[in-house]
């Protein structure tokens, strides 16, 4: 059995009460708000998520067990305290008692054994229960406020997921009788400061205060109920038409905000604005390699080489964008700086490559062929995981390795079944995504391994599931550097399985009245509305 590197007996004890930055609670108001949000939500149930724009819409509804800080630290939420054994495989966590779900239901050890071995169900999600579960045996109640969890080897991502959405509390009750449990909705409920009130498909998503609220995360602006009575999400994917209502004072929210209005709402003296960039991944575009023509590393080269990405996040994102080298985001504790400068804009070398790989002649269009075949390459991506303007991204792109290199990008956006099809048959050349994880860890795991669940390259090395598990059970944040630079070199710059692009950031412009807006400080997304309020 391996032993988790570098960990010493661990206890961390904290009053939830003593925290300096959390003021006394106040008397709620009688308050509403109207938010416009770019996406709208493929589920509801927190143990499903996976899109990192609705992240503030669970931690409306539910509460993790703990919480991640800005420093990578984890400090409390519905537990109080934890400890972990000597040999990383036994964490017990002391849960608070003053805690009770929407439905009137306790909160306690029993529910988080009943939430855990939820994603033990077959098909419930085989992904997490893969990946960032893969290392849980069992759960044992030692008490009504003392689990007991036991991983079958050590895992130093298993604090970061306790802290993440996947971890958000359910009612067993609910879990049992919710009408539709991949989805979630109104019959599936949790602890957190609201309670969902009803939820129209491609229209909104109302929540109302929980009056009984009095347990947020270390870290919190006040303690006791949300300000607000009642918060109102719309869904409004068009950015224009999001500005539009803030402007109109239709909304008093909005987030995604595109470059080409920021400059707009900064100068406004009635509004507000603010930024974060994005934990986790790059946006990134990666390579399938079980078939033409990227199976050929000079093409995954060369269609990296036929992009000036500065001429082209300038153009789509007007300046506010920045530059991915890693599929790490920047900034991160992971982050390996070497990579920066090594790919990318020499149109030359581009089609040095290409000419090389065989792709020498030219159609009528001015595109490659080889064979009679035209060099043709296809992103599918899912509508519901496009933000940021990534469309027009795509579109800036498609132009240049036209012109550069002859290479014809096609680029379809589809609902995700469809999207879905396309990967599992395997009709795509290109698949973009990024990860909002707090530990990039998570991601990499979920990404890179040959059985990984969002593994969509075809890639499988050795040397990088080694390096992967290595860190996954070190305690050490220098060894896992080490390791994830290590992976950061082989699948950028040794192998050229990935292309990044930009690192995501999320933008939040308000009327100036609105109070309380933040960004979580382990992923940098929006946070739910807990602290938001209605000031003068």
């Amino acid at each position: 059995m391996k032993r988790l590197k570098g960990i010493a007996p661990f206890v961390l004890v904290v009053s939830l009460t003593a925290c300096g930055s959390q003021q006394p609670a106040q008397q709620p108001q009688d308050t509403s708000l109207t938010w416009a949000i770019e996406t709208q939500p493929l589920t509801l149930n927190p143990q499903q998520w996976g899109q990192n724009k609705v992240r503030l819409l669970v931690f409306n509804q539910f509460d993790a067990l703990l919480s991640r800080q800005k420093d990578g630290t984890f400090q409390p939420w519905l537990a109080r305290s934890w400890k972990v054994s000597d040999d990383g495989l036994t964490y017990t966590l002391e849960l608070r008692d003053d805690v009770t779900f929407h439905d009137g239901t306790k909160f306690d050890a029993a529910a988080v054994k009943a939430n855990l071995e939820q994603f033990l169900v077959p098909g419930y999600n085989p992904g997490i229960a893969s990946i960032q579960l893969k290392s849980f045996a069992r759960a044992e109640v030692k008490s009504p406020t003392t689990v007991e969890i036991t991983l079958k080897e050590p895992d130093a991502l298993f604090l970061d997921f306790l802290a993440s959405p996947l971890a958000g509390q359910v009612s067993p009750k609910s879990l049992k009788a919710a009408k539709d449990l991949k989805f979630g909705g109104p019959d599936l409920v949790g602890t957190g400061p609201f309670i969902l009130e009803s939820y129209v498909r491609g229209q909104e998503i109302r929540y109302r205060r929980n009056p009984d609220y009095k347990w947020p995360p270390a870290g919190a602006g006040h303690q006791g109920p949300a300000y607000l009575s009642r918060i109102t999400y719309r869904f409004l994917p068009e950015a224009a038409v999001r500005v539009g209502a803030l402007t109109s004072g239709q909304v008093q929210v909005i987030e995604g905000v595109p470059a080409t209005d920021a400059a707009m709402i900064k100068q406004d003296p009635g509004l507000t604005y603010q930024t974060s960039l994005n934990s986790g991944t790059s946006f990134s575009y990666y390579f399938n390699t079980t078939h033409a023509p990227f199976d050929d590393q000079r093409v995954r080269e060369a269609f990296r080489e036929a992009v000036d990405v500065d001429a082209v996040l300038k153009a789509v994102y007007q300046g506010t964008a920045t530059r991915a080298w890693s599929i790490v985001t920047k900034g991160g504790p992971f982050y390996d700086a070497s990579l920066e400068g090594t790919f990318g804009g020499d149109t030359a070398k581009a089609n040095a490559l290409l000419d090389a790989a065989g792709w020498k002649q030219r159609d009528a269009q001015g595109y490659r062929v080889k064979d009679g075949r035209r060099l043709t390459v296809r992103s599918v991506a899912s509508a519901p995981f496009v933000r940021d303007r990534r469309d027009i991204l795509a579109q800036a792109i498609q132009a240049q390795v036209k012109q550069s290199a002859g290479i014809d990008f096609q680029v379809k956006i589809v609902d995700q079944g469809t999207a879905q099809k396309a990967y599992t048959e395997g009709e795509y050349e290109i698949f973009e995504n990024s990860r909002g994880d707090a530990d990039a860890g998570a991601a990499l795991n979920l990404i890179l391994p040959g059985k990984g669940p969002i593994n969509r390259t075809g890639f499988s090395d050795p040397g990088v599931e080694k390096w992967l598990a290595t860190a996954a059970a070190s305690a050490s944040l220098e060894e896992r550097k080490e390791l994830y630079a290590k992976v950061q070199q082989a699948v950028v710059k040794d192998k050229a399985i990935v292309f990044p692009v930009y690192v995501p950031a999320d933008q939040i412009a308000a009327q100036k009245s609105v109070q309380g807006l933040g960004f979580e400080a382990g992923s940098g997304t929006p946070r739910s509305a807990y602290d938001v309020r209605i000031g003068t």
